[in-house]
């Protein structure tokens, strides 16, 4: 099935979402972190670009510990006011602050949005990933930015998106500014990508 209205598909896969209960999201973290640790992307990264998941995302909090244990230095995003991220470092749980649209955001010294493009991985947020490594994101365009950003830059990381098993389509609508990613892990496995 090809899905062509990208603001009717946001809302069905929000709505989704939303019906799932608390006990859905929290063995959904567990197990998309355990098949995320064991992707040699992570296991091999010296820095990793994430993000702090809200509400019903599919859940990071426990990966993004896990990431800092094993002392892989962890970048996560802040909200600029033109929708562009900037990033700093994850010092834990504790040093994470309310911010604008509901997020979570590091409180410790601004990076710059330039620091993405030395991360070995990036974890991107989704709602939905075709079998050609297209993205549909929430449609604010920040991500487009920093896969636009790491392309000028020549950087290559690895572009992961964490997602539920049904947010894996047949096909997106592929508009010019968006960047196929590289892997998908779910709860139920890993889908890579060719290039």
């Amino acid at each position: 099935m090809i899905l062509s209205d990208k603001a009717g598909l946001r809302r069905s896969l929000l709505a989704a979402r939303a019906a799932l209960t608390s006990q859905d999201i929290e063995g959904a973290q567990a197990v998309l972190g355990q098949r995320a640790l064991e992707l040699p992307e992570l296991a091999q990264a010296r820095t990793v670009a994430a993000y702090v998941s809200v509400g019903t995302e599919p859940g990071t909090r426990a990966l993004l510990d896990a990431l800092r244990a094993r002392g892989i230095r962890v970048l996560l995003p802040v909200l600029l006011s033109d929708n562009d991220l900037d990033w700093a470092l994850y010092r834990g749980a504790a040093h994470l602050a309310p911010a604008r649209r509901g997020l979570l955001e590091p409180d410790g010294e601004r990076l710059g949005p330039e620091a993405v493009v030395r991360a070995d991985a990036v974890l991107l947020p989704g709602l939905a990933v075709d079998g050609h490594g297209t993205r549909l994101g929430r449609g604010g365009g920040s991500y487009d930015r920093v896969l636009s950003r790491l392309d000028r830059a020549g950087a290559a990381p690895a572009r992961i998106v964490l997602l539920y098993d049904n947010e894996v389509v047949a096909r997106l609508p592929k508009e010019p500014h968006d960047h196929p990613v590289d892997a998908v892990v779910t709860p139920s496995g890993v889908r890579r990508f060719a290039p």
